[in-house]
Parts: structure tokens; sequence; C-alpha cells
């Protein structure tokens, strides 16, 4: 229908575009660069554990909620209901927020608006889970309350516009403090927390049972922690290690290639020595610590970037802690706890030629980054599925066509005349469809990680300014020479773009990090 209403919009040509962008596709195995780095100035590497080393299967994620879900019942008093409650991949998303203190005041009574003066219903909303873009909006239509989505007018009312504060947000690393009421979900072992929260309220909200939101975060969070600070995952993994360990990341490939060009490495992980040991056995080989100059365990992240007083204590073969004091790190021991600035002292590993690897961008790369200067790299598993939703055809044409309305809005705007508002009130409403299906493409509740409809998404920004460069796999690093230099494609700002269309008529709509940047060895 738009095509028969813009006669100077050249109908071949939307149809030539799709083409176009197909033969150049996004490469999944491409590393993706915010800073210039030249991989030639990295001498040593080091790595976190969990979700960089080692990758775990779907099975885990379902373990830990089924798990946490147990201790909510058995150990919180939590009603036996709620096990009806099956852990659902499919829900949440890495990077969303989660309002603990929402109490909203309702301005709509049967679905019309009132004025606020003069009648008010108050409410409480109990607590919500949202996507939030760069810059502190929500994106209507991602707000849940337990499982049921937030009518976009509701979320507005709550929030006098979707807009929030500073002062509401988690700090720069992402914790919560007094007076922040919003907690950001970072880890890949947040989402099974996510969904366990949801499903919680929403059980009491159906069920019309009273409840302290504060008191059910807290136990879910508690929970959570149980799980491994218990070791309930820890054994479940060790005991079926086939089940849930994921052995085609080719890490000992990449560990053998960095070791054969004469690069030192370390480990820095959270993890118990048993369980990283068994881990190792089996996805690297007995010999795995030789490939190491340093492992520390049970390292405590971030605490361990920050606090200066904890000592390091040397872990024997039968797992019980030394009481020597640590003069030096030695190669093939594995050191438990300690802290960073005995790291650097111990080993005179500073600055830009040191370049950790970490899937938490708060608790693995802020403090690296921005204190102590070390390059930092992220991985981020999730982009590898979103790259190739990214280069089918349906995906195109899908973000070809919101483009075109876009541009078509904003040029035809100035026409005030009856015919013209109401082909674009038609148009904002076909492009307000296309959003949605652009976003139904990665998660139909939240849609994609890295984006909300135009802007980048909170979680994008953090990784943007705590990552160097980000990948879905340290296999990705397979498919670079140690002497490669990545570098960061210049990004035009708004004032640098040329109008929409005169980038139709001259064909130069192009996608970034084509397949053809990346020559797999």
């Amino acid at each position: 229908k738009l095509r028969g209403w813009c006669n100077f919009f050249p109908s071949p040509l939307f149809t030539e575009l799709v083409p176009s962008i197909m033969s150049n596709m996004l490469n999944p195995d491409a590393i993706f660069s915010n800073n210039e780095m030249s991989l030639s100035d990295i001498e040593i590497y080091g790595f976190d554990y969990d979700y960089t080393l080692v990758f775990y299967s779907k099975h885990l994620h379902t373990l830990i909620f089924n798990a946490a879900r147990d201790l909510l019942i058995n150990e919180h008093r939590y009603p036996a209901e709620i096990r009806k409650y099956d852990y659902d991949p499919n829900f949440a998303i890495r990077g969303l927020h989660y309002d603990v203190h929402r109490v909203c005041i309702s301005i709509f009574v049967k679905g019309c608006v009132v004025d606020v003066q003069l009648k008010l219903f108050f409410f409480s909303c109990k607590a919500l889970l949202m996507k939030i873009d760069a810059f502190h909006y929500i994106q209507l239509g991602t707000v849940y309350r337990g499982l049921s989505v937030v009518p976009d007018e509701e979320v507005i009312a709550m929030y006098d516009g979707s807009h929030v504060p500073l002062e509401q947000m988690s700090d720069f690393y992402g914790k919560s403090s007094q007076g922040n009421t919003m907690k950001q979900f970072m880890d890949i072992f947040s989402l099974p927390e996510m969904t366990l929260l949801s499903c919680v309220n929403e059980y009491f909200l159906k069920n019309n049972i009273d409840y302290e939101p504060v008191h059910l975060y807290k136990d879910v969070k508690d929970s959570i922690r149980d799980v491994h600070i218990k070791g309930i995952m820890y054994r479940a993994i060790e005991a079926d290690i086939e089940k849930y360990i994921c052995y085609a990341e080719q890490t000992r490939a990449v560990l053998a290639k960095l070791a054969d060009h004469g690069k030192k490495m370390f480990l820095i992980t959270n993890s118990p020595s048993s369980f990283v040991d068994k881990g190792m056995r089996f996805i690297v080989g007995k010999d795995w610590r030789d490939l190491f100059d340093v492992v520390i365990v049970q390292a405590d992240k971030p605490n361990f970037f920050n606090d200066k007083r904890r000592p390091f204590r040397k872990v024997n073969e039968r797992g019980v802690l030394l009481w020597d004091k640590i003069h030096k790190l030695q190669k093939g021991q594995i050191y438990k706890q300690g802290n960073l600035y005995e790291f650097l002292k111990l080993t005179g590993w500073r600055g830009s030629k040191v370049l950790y690897f970490g899937d938490h961008i708060y608790s693995d790369l802020a403090d690296l980054t921005l204190k102590h200067g070390w390059r930092t790299g992220a991985i981020i598993p999730e982009l590898r599925s979103e790259i190739k939703i990214m280069n089918t055809e349906k995906y195109i044409q899908t973000m070809t066509w919101l483009q075109t309305l876009t541009g078509l809005l904003e040029h035809m705007q100035v026409h005030r005349d009856p015919d013209s508002q109401m082909i674009l009130e038609e148009w904002k409403k076909e492009r307000k469809e296309m959003r949605e299906m652009n976003r139904n493409f990665f998660n139909a509740q939240f849609g994609s990680l890295f984006r909300t409809d135009e802007n980048p998404t909170y979680f994008l920004r953090r990784l943007s300014r705590f990552a160097d460069i980000y990948m879905a796999s340290l296999s990705c690093l397979l498919n670079y020479e140690p002497d490669y230099t990545f570098y960061p494609r210049r990004t035009p700002l708004q004032h640098e773009l040329p109008g929409w269309s005169d980038q139709l008529c001259t064909g130069t709509f192009r996608i970034p990090f084509l397949q053809e940047t990346v020559q797999v060895k």
C-alpha cells in the first residue's frame, strides 16, 4: 500500500536492496571491536571459567531453576503449588531490569483517562521486569508483571512517562544501593533467576495472595545463590559432566594456539577448585594446568579486583588449603582467594599488554578496564544466534521496510492536509506493528539483547564501555592471527549521515562487519 501512495519512491529499489544486503552477510564467528586493539601488543591472556572457557548445555538452567524453586518451598516456606511452574528458556533475556519497589498510581478508570487532580486510584503493581535502553527509557511492550505484559498506558502512568531517573537505576557497576529500585540482571546464570521471580509473582497474583515484593526478590536471590554456594549445581555437573558441559567450543585449540605463540595465560574464577579441575580435564585434558602460568579459584570477583586485604592461599592436590605465605605464584599450582593488587605485585602483569576475557560485563571487566588499564574481551554467547537471525531474508526484508517507513514518516510529516494526516497515521500504525514483528524475531517478550526499537539497550551501553572487543565464544580467536589488529568501524554520528532518501537513491545502505572481513583459517 505504501508504494501506491509515494510516487517519488521507486518501487523496484526496495526489492533490489534485499538481495544486495543478503549478499553481504554478517559473520557469527567474527570478533567485534569497540576500541582499536592489536593482538601483537598482548603478551598475557587471562580468562574467567564459566561461560568463557566452558559452555553449558540447556539442562543447566533447568537444574538451577528447579533447585532454587525447591529451596523456596523447603527453606523459605513458599507454597508447594509453585512446583507446577517449569523453567522456560525462551522467557527472559540478559540485561533486563527488575523494579523491586514500584508502587503505582493509576489514573485510568474503566479505560478512560481522568483528571489526576480530581480522581486518583492507588494500587500496588508489585515488581516489574523490563527492558531499558541506553537513555534510561523503558521499551514499551516489554514490561512484565509476573508472566503477563503490562499495558503501555499503565506503564506510562506508573513512571509518569517511560523514563527511569538516574537515582533509581543501579550504580555504575550494576550494583543496587539505598535509593536504587532497579536491579539489572547481567549474568547468564541470572536467566533462571528472572524466570523464577516471574513465576512466583505470577502465582501470587493469580491467586490474589498479598505479598511483599522486596521479600520475594531477596528470597529468590538467596535461593539462586545457595544453589551455587551449597554446591548443588557443582555436584550435579560433576556427577553427569557430559550432560551439562558442551565440548564443542574448541577451548583447547585456542589455548594451544596461544601457548605455541609464547603467550602467558592465567585463570581467575569464582568457581571451586575440584569443579574447575574436573571441567577442564573434560574439555582440555588432564594436563590443562600446564597451559596456565597462574590459576586462581574462588576469587570472589568483583571483590577480588578491589579488596586489598585478602592474601592468596595455596590449594594442594587433595583440595586442602595451606597456611604458608605466598611469595610467588607458581605454574602448576592452584591458589584460592587473593586480590588483584597482590596478583599484580607478584606477576608484574600490568596495563595494556594484558587481555582478560569474561562473560559478566560488570564483575569480570569493568574494574579491569577502568582502574587497571587491562584490555578486555566480552564473551556474549547470544551474539551468534542473533547474527544468524539478522542474516535471514525475512529479517532483512522487515528491517528494510521498517527503515523505509521511518524515512517516509520523517519526510511526509510536513503535509498537514487531512488526507495526508490519515495516511501518516496508517504508516505509524504499520510501523508499530513491524517493530513488534522485529522484536519477535529474537525473543517474543523482550526482543534483542542489543537493541530496543532504534536505540541500543542499557546492556549494550555497558558492553561498549567496558569491553574492547566482544565475540560469541573464545573459538572466534581461531579465525585471527596473533598479530591481528581490530579496528572499530567509524559509526557515523547523526549529523554525519546523509538523508534517508539519498541513501536509498544512491544505494549507500551498508551493514558493518561483513562476512568477508574474517578469513576463516
